[in-house]
């Protein structure tokens, strides 16, 4: 997620001297998506399950586990002990949900990366309650004893960590606003119940985008939004901590073979830089990012380290 990019990190090739001990896969895959359906999450899933049964050879069953922040679904993942199984989602379970609860995992030892696939961008959002126009009035109303509401869809979220970032960064009043459900928080975003929502662009999002119940101020990301080219990031206008992206990708557990991590990231890496799977992902606000699997997991690994600083020295309580 952070400076994302390691573009340039070099795309995984099978290791020389490395070789399955057997023909690999044998039998169907099963792709945990920790996350219910529907959502953007099961759509890539989906996406690449389709695809990866015609490389592969053997079909791939999507098998959604949701719950617990998606740590119910990579707890599954990991106490898999087959060459079959994979998960597909946000690094947050591995990053942050450790820190914020208990897991039945080790997030750095029982679950290996595979390959990264996107990153989302967090769009900074005004409702009708608020008249900045611009991020930087934002900032100046923070200051005040007004300050500023801001909505995320949860308690120790990654909306959560970019407004403690905010407030060490700025000093400013951001008054954090955690909902637990995404259909309330639609909701309220629609009747302008606070000043700010920070979000992935997702279709209700979207749609209360386009009827002008939602004001974009400014994005996140290496770079600027695709859809809103004009609108400046939180790293171009000075905020480099806060200027976080979700990050999303394939994993495995514990003990899988070197030699079919390296032939799922060759796979994986191959349908990312396809025409069409990078249109589809675009179309869906998304960011193709294909990395090496050392190079996703040395992102995990740097994630999961800035967090517990953040959410040490933000006096985040575990709930």
């Amino acid at each position: 997620r952070r400076q994302l990019l390691l573009a340039g990190a070099s795309l995984a090739a099978l290791p020389a001297g490395t070789a399955m001990a057997a023909p690999w896969p044998t039998q169907p895959l099963r792709l945990i998506v920790p996350y219910p359906a529907g959502g953007v999450n099961d759509v890539v899933a989906r996406l690449f399950g389709e695809r990866l049964a015609r490389t592969l050879g053997q079909p791939v069953v999507v098998d959604n586990k949701p719950g617990a922040g998606a740590t119910i679904g990579m707890a599954e993942l990991a106490k898999a002990h087959d060459q079959h199984t994979l998960a597909f989602g946000a690094i947050s379970p591995l990053t942050l949900n450790p820190y914020l609860m208990k897991v039945a995992y080790d997030p750095l030892t029982d679950i290996l990366p595979v390959a990264s696939v996107m990153y989302a961008p967090v769009y900074v959002m005004a409702t009708r309650a608020l008249q900045a126009q611009r991020f930087e009035d934002v900032l100046r109303q923070a200051q005040t004893a007004q300050g500023v509401s801001v909505a995320t869809s949860g308690y120790g979220t990654l909306g959560h960590i970019m407004v403690e970032q905010l407030i060490r960064a700025t000093g400013g009043r951001f008054v954090h606003v955690p909902y637990k459900g995404g259909s309330q928080l639609i909701t309220d975003a629609a009747g302008a119940q606070f000043d700010l929502l920070l979000a992935n662009p997702f279709g209700p999002i979207n749609a209360l985008i386009a009827q002008g119940k939602l004001r974009v101020l400014a994005t996140t990301g290496p770079q600027r939004a695709a859809s809103f080219p004009q609108l400046p990031t939180l790293g171009e206008l000075g905020w480099d901590k806060a200027n976080l992206t979700s990050l999303f990708g394939f994993y495995a557990p514990k003990g899988t073979e070197a030699a079919v991590v390296a032939r799922l990231n060759a796979a994986i890496n191959q349908l990312l830089r396809s025409q069409d799977m990078r249109q589809r992902l675009l179309q869906l606000d998304n960011v193709p990012l294909p990395l090496s699997a050392e190079a996703f997991g040395t992102l995990i690994r740097k994630d999961y380290a800035l967090n517990g600083v953040v959410i040490e020295q933000a006096g985040i309580q575990a709930q």
